[in-house]
């Protein structure tokens, strides 16, 4: 059978085979890196971890870098798991590849503002629109417009339709 979705076709991969990406705006407090110890400790790891493959040997994560962190710092979890993380891989271009970690992200809880407000820069400065914004990561329009504003980068604003109330 084949399936659409990811999950359907895990793969076992070396963590050294495996890096982190550069935009993920997520943070897990400490109680919650416990916990998320203790789960993959007594549990196992029962959630993969999204990746895009990069070449034949080497993947960059874009949702469960925190997972990754745990084999990375734990020698019993990396012994027991033969030093390798369960995979699957997505193929997206690198906007939608930070859209998606971004709906992971939303979807678990919080994030960091400032690391948001970055990618919200680079989206745009990279020629995504506004509309495929607010459409593949899921905030509204006035989400974007702060965070537009927290960056202040006025390049971020040069398509917005402005009042004309200043004018004389």
């Amino acid at each position: 059978m084949s399936f659409a979705s990811p999950v359907y076709n895990v793969i076992a991969v070396p963590i050294e085979n495996i890096q982190a990406n550069e935009y993920n705006p997520n943070s897990v407090a400490s109680p919650e890196m416990k916990l998320l110890y203790k789960s993959i400790l007594e549990d196992g790891y029962t959630m993969p971890i999204v990746c895009y493959k990069i070449s034949n040997e080497c993947y960059e994560i874009v949702d469960g870098f925190h997972r990754y962190t745990i084999m990375r710092k734990h020698k019993y979890i990396y012994e027991r798991e033969e030093g390798r993380l369960p995979v699957v891989v997505i193929d997206k271009d690198i906007s939608n590849r930070m859209a998606s970690t971004i709906r992971h992200n939303r979807a678990r809880g919080k994030h960091s503002i400032e690391l948001m407000t970055k990618i919200v820069a680079d989206l745009v400065e990279s020629g995504v629109s506004d509309a495929w914004i607010l459409k593949n990561i899921g905030m509204d329009s006035d989400e974007l417009l702060r965070l537009k504003q927290l960056s202040g980068l006025a390049a971020l604003f040069k398509d917005r339709e402005f009042s004309k109330s200043w004018d004389t």
